[in-house]
């Protein structure tokens, strides 16, 4: 797959560029590749290839030197990466070192990165919802913030198109602000998740349950093996049965013969060309040797991450963008957003004592937004909603660890599967506060000479209240699906934490209050792309990255139409 080429600068010339590997980048580098753009992909992070750079795929529980846990010199290199709760011994390969590489945090901001090939499409959790009008025009009927420059009817043909690539496993459910899409077999629910469904269908009115849309292969794909319910994704899947950009994308983009990859390139800034008007191409530090080289392209996409690709922009500085490039607007790094979440209910079940389910499946259950959606579930308190995510299980011999028992009885006990329980936490919208923001720091630099980001973001008075109803809703729900011991819970972390920031370049329809146009270009720098997540105008309830990816693709779609056009 890489093919380095660092060579004199006739040869540092290429078609396209795209900065970035993960879900959006690899998307890009692939469409782009195939529709025969000679394009240079840069990853900051080290190099990963599927299979060989999976280093803990098969090892079991006991394999482990620290049974999972990272040592004390770990938790202080991932002093941000570990507020997240997913870093653990077996996959801390994949996750950013915080310590090497740090941010200033004005206000806490929980960013988790993941600097290698592939970016965190290796550690994602995979969920892929659509949004819908509901979505798209909320901005525009509310006051709040600018209206997306596009619609559902625009994305819906590229949703498709990406589904039927990735692979996502789902139950069609008919309703128009999650709509249906191109799915595979869904996984299936186990019987207390069967049995809670039709408790909360049948007593609540627009409130529906269902297994999670995911991008794991309940069969075989595209000449990718189905997913063994290994739940094992978090350190590399050797069948492919999750999507990723190391295991699908790239390796696409590399069979074109179009591609080259260039890890450890972290990207100083856009080269920005007065006499055209358009970007010319990217200043690169090697990672290994500090040694600056310029590329150059005709077609520039930035899928960085929000806030690496705002980084990126705001130190595109030239004669003509003193502030950033393309940042006409000023609203360049800020309306961050992201999805506020870790609160719920959880609870216990009595009955199903003679049943049990299958494998480790690495989905969960879905109930989509309920709240604000029509006229009859219109709240007064807040605005916009939230879904939930959850699951049932039993408890295994696990739950013996700390026990004072001991003893024949004991271990018989421990040969039987435990109680059921079941739990769901919230996702909640943020909305797109222009306060929310990023920027570089006067005084601070990384060891690349890249000014340090800063992080000044917060969830304001909607979302605390939000939160509220959230875990009453979530306490309520479980209650009536007849579970006992019902609590609430709220560890909120900060922004960041639900891993799907956006914002930062949102698009719009006015140059003036906007960075990129509705086809995710810039309006003053028509060769630059951005489809991460910082192009994001309102952060909806649904995890986003299936979302990036439709952008993408109709992205590049456009870029080669306005190029048949001799327009770029």
């Amino acid at each position: 797959m890489i093919n380095l080429n660092i060579k004199a600068m006739a040869e540092n010339t290429y078609d396209a560029i795209v900065v970035g590997s993960g879900i959006s980048g690899g998307f890009a580098a692939k469409e782009l590749c195939e529709k025969g753009f000679k394009t240079l992909v840069l990853e900051r992070g080290r190099l990963v290839t599927h299979l060989q750079d999976y280093p803990t795929m098969q090892k079991d529980p006991w394999d482990f030197d620290n049974h999972g846990r990272l040592t004390h010199q770990e938790r202080e290199d991932y002093y941000v990466q570990i507020r997240s709760g997913f870093i653990n011994e077996d996959n801390k390969h994949f996750y950013h070192n915080d310590k090497a590489d740090p941010y200033i945090e004005k206000q806490q901001f929980d960013w988790i990165r993941a600097d290698n090939t592939g970016g965190r499409s290796l550690i994602w959790g995979r969920q892929c919802y659509r949004w819908s009008d509901l979505d798209f025009e909320a901005n525009a009927k509310e006051g709040i913030a600018i209206d997306w420059p596009i619609r559902y009817k625009d994305l819906a043909p590229w949703y498709d198109y990406v589904e039927k690539y990735v692979g996502v496993s789902g139950q069609a459910m008919g309703l128009d602000h999650v709509p249906d899409g191109q799915f595979l077999p869904p996984m299936e629910l186990n019987c207390l998740e069967k049995h809670i469904k039709k408790e909360i269908e049948a007593k609540f009115p627009f409130r529906y349950m269902t297994i999670g849309r995911v991008a794991n292969l309940t069969r075989e794909h595209n000449g990718r093996g189905a997913c063994q319910s290994r739940n094992r994704c978090h350190r590399g899947c050797p069948y492919g049965a999750y999507y990723s950009s190391v295991s699908v994308s790239l390796p696409d983009a590399a069979k074109t013969g179009n591609m080259t990859l260039r890890p450890n390139s972290v990207v100083h800034s856009v080269i920005y060309d007065d006499a055209s008007g358009k970007a010319k191409g990217v200043r690169v530090v090697d990672r290994e040797s500090k040694e600056m080289i310029e590329y150059y392209a005709r077609i520039i996409f930035l899928n960085a991450s929000a806030p690496a690709t705002a980084q990126i922009m705001l130190n595109s500085t030239s004669s003509r963008f003193p502030n950033g490039l393309g940042n006409d607007s000023g609203e360049l790094g800020h309306n961050i957003m992201d999805h506020h979440y870790r609160l719920g209910a959880s609870g216990t079940f009595d009955g199903f004592e003679d049943q049990y389910y299958k494998g480790r499946r690495p989905n969960g259950i879905y109930i989509p937004r309920f709240r604000n959606i029509n006229e009859q579930t219109k709240m007064k308190e807040f605005l916009r909603g939230y879904g939930y995510q959850g699951s049932a299980s039993r408890a295994n011999f696990g739950r013996g660890a700390n026990s004072k028992e001991f003893g024949a009885d004991f271990k018989d006990n421990m040969m039987q599967a435990g109680p059921w329980t079941f739990g769901i936490t919230g996702f909640g919208e943020i909305l797109p506060y222009h306060e929310n923001q990023m920027y570089l720091s006067k005084d601070e630099t990384d060891e690349f000479g890249i000014p340090k980001m800063v992080f000044d973001a917060s969830y304001k008075e909607n979302e605390m209240v939000m939160r509220e109803f959230i875990k009453s809703d979530a306490a309520e729900m479980l209650e009536a699906a007849g579970l006992k011991n019902v609590h609430t819970y709220d560890n909120s972390g900060a922004i960041g934490i639900g891993v799907h920031e956006m914002g930062t370049a949102r698009m719009g329809r006015d140059p003036k209050t906007s960075v990129l146009n509705g086809n995710n270009q810039l309006h003053a720098v028509p060769n630059v792309f951005v489809t991460d997540g910082a192009c994001m105008t309102s952060s909806g309830t649904q995890n986003p990255s299936i979302t990036y990816m439709a952008m993408t693709a109709r992205a590049v779609d456009f870029v080669m139409k306005e190029m048949n056009r001799n327009n770029l």
